[in-house]
């Protein structure tokens, strides 16, 4: 692979507190990148606004005029992580050889993009940056991080263990992602499906710079279950063992019903009633639930909506491109 224009695309969310320090990093290591002959001087750091309440989008808009080095992306309104990577993605994918997308928080290590690289100029498309280590983590944080991994597997979510969306992809890569027309995104799941050669690189993840996580306990919980309805159908087999595994159960609880009568037992069946009623109503509530988590799916599908709407992408220095994306 002999084309080496990297594009850095960083998704921001009211990261007013630490852009410029995130900006200042990778401005240094794009020039030492630069200088090593690593990456072409057209090489760029995107930052995407993701409709920030802050005044991200105005520091953004600082950086493209004071470096040409800096672009940015500015969506019409909020669409989530996911949808603002994409819009990333898809808006970068006409200008560069390969993509490294990260957060802005500094967490990811970016030192690691030395390597990143290298795999990419060996003929690899897709290097994903994994976590070597949960070490820093609290205890709450890794056990729960690690079930979310072993859920996701088990219900057919097929992920790479303990990466975000720390990743270098190819042109050819990011293309092949565009073939993905689904509006329920969860490129972690989506972009191994892909299929070009990959690798991993490992990296120990730091300390968020400042600012507060975008990704508490309740937020984690509805990123799962995105990432399994719209990868996997496991959850509604799962519903048709469960209701066969029921069957089973009361076709054994009439037998004995029988024949507890014909020995003349009389049985106190109070407790044992209440109990069958709730767990009944229960499973038969949480059934209805995940089979309109599909159902919901396949409406917002049908309306093809757009994922993502991009009022200005600032590219080159002093211009600026009206666009609108899907």
């Amino acid at each position: 692979m002999g084309s080496n224009i990297l594009y850095v695309v960083v998704p921001c969310y009211n990261e007013e507190e630490v852009l410029y320090e995130t900006a200042g990093r990778l401005k240094d290591k794009m020039k030492d990148l630069i200088e090593k002959g690593a990456i072409s001087r057209d090489s760029k750091i995107v930052f995407v606004n993701d409709g920030s309440k802050d005044s991200t989008w105005e520091l953004i808009r600082k950086l493209h005029e004071s470096d040409h080095l800096y672009g940015g992306i500015n969506l019409t309104r909020n669409r989530g992580h996911q949808n603002a990577l994409l819009a990333g993605l898809m808006t970068v994918k006409e200008y560069a050889d390969m993509v490294i997308s990260m957060d802005a928080d500094l967490q990811d290590d970016i030192d690691a993009m030395d390597d990143m690289i290298e795999k990419y100029r060996n003929g690899i498309d897709i290097v994903y940056g994994v976590r070597s280590s949960r070490a820093k983590d609290t205890f709450f944080k890794k056990a729960s991080a690690e079930t979310f991994y072993k859920v996701m597997k088990f219900l057919g979510a097929d992920t790479v263990f303990n990466h975000a969306d720390y990743r270098l992809m190819s042109k050819r890569a990011i293309e092949g992602l565009a073939e993905f027309k689904e509006v329920n995104l969860f490129l972690r799941g989506i972009i191994p499906m892909i299929g070009y050669p990959s690798d991993f690189v490992y990296y120990e993840r730091g300390e968020r710079f400042a600012g507060e996580s975008k990704y508490p306990l309740k937020k984690m919980i509805s990123f799962a279950v995105e990432g399994i309805t719209s990868l996997s159908i496991k959850p509604v087999q799962l519903i048709t063992i469960l209701g066969f595994f029921i069957f089973f159960v009361s076709i054994i609880m009439l037998l004995y019903s029988f024949i507890r009568h014909f020995m003349g037992a009389t049985i106190v069946g109070w407790t044992t009633l209440m109990v069958s009623v709730w767990a009944i109503g229960g499973l038969i509530l949480l059934s209805l639930g995940i089979v309109g988590e599909y159902v919901g799916k396949i409406y917002l599908e049908t309306k093809e909506r757009p994922r993502f709407l991009v009022e200005q992408f600032l590219h080159v220095k002093g211009e600026e491109k009206q666009e609108t994306d899907k």
